[in-house]
């Protein structure tokens, strides 16, 4: 279990995460929502370590992980995978190279099994004989499903994903969607999602919580969350104009 209290963090002066408090249950799917700029990704920083807090805390199992060393972090962050906006695969490249790096880095294991896993994962996401590619013959939803391979390679128990379906059509987004759901039920992994992207929210979440001025304001599952009455809250989910959230 992920607990954050408190969570506080400003830059130049302008609060950005305000007292956050949030629970992300072990072996379910949480989708954090909210408009751009409201700190979606500035918190998915601190869960990984990227960033840290002015004050307040990030419970890892009971653990805070705020006030981790260098060397404790390198141990931790082998429990979490990443899926980054962009895929964010390295160029130079081939997909079997991008899916294998963590294992290769971080694994004393032979070639030939670094190999079999990641044919094992590429597998899993529904890209055969893609391992000699590169990420630039790859289409962006392709991109998509290799990131996840890659995060998923060493079996994380968390997996945190940013904007999983940012710039994909509608049908590649609802392919990604199911692949969440497949590749978070068959190993019951924690995941993290944050999105603005409601149709994707509705489909693979186990609880959703709406960020908002640096808050939680609502957090409940797919079927409470659609009931929830705060004004804010319905005109995100509705994605209406006139409404207390100012367009700019």
């Amino acid at each position: 279990m992920i607990e954050i209290k408190d969570l506080n963090k400003s830059f130049n002066h302008k609060k950005v995460l305000d007292g956050l408090n949030l629970t992300a249950e072990t072996g379910k799917i949480t989708v954090i929502i909210g408009r751009s700029g409201e700190g979606k990704s500035v918190l998915i920083k601190h869960i990984i370590g990227l960033l840290k807090p002015d004050s307040g805390q990030i419970l890892l199992d009971g653990k805070d992980i705020t006030k981790l060393t260098e060397d404790e972090w390198t141990f931790v962050l082998k429990r979490f995978g990443m899926l980054f906006q962009g895929a964010a695969l390295f160029d130079s490249m081939t997909v079997a190279e991008n899916v294998g790096f963590a294992l290769t880095e971080h694994m004393n294991l032979p070639a030939s099994k670094v190999r079999s896993v990641v044919t094992e994962k590429l597998r899993r996401v529904g890209l055969v004989d893609t391992e000699e590619m590169m990420p630039s013959e790859l289409s962006g939803g392709m991109k998509k499903r290799v990131g996840l391979a890659r995060a998923i390679v060493m079996d994380p128990e968390i997996v945190i994903f940013d904007e999983p379906t940012t710039g994909l059509d509608p049908v590649m987004s609802d392919s990604i969607a199911d692949l969440m759901i497949e590749t978070q039920r068959a190993q019951q992994t924690t995941y993290i999602a944050i999105t603005h992207d409601i149709t994707l929210t509705y489909k693979v979440a186990d609880y959703v919580a709406m960020l908002h001025e640096g808050r939680i304001i609502a957090y409940d599952t797919v079927d409470g969350i659609k009931k929830n009455d705060n004004p804010i809250v319905r005109q995100f989910l509705e994605g209406r104009a006139q409404g207390p959230l100012k367009v700019y």
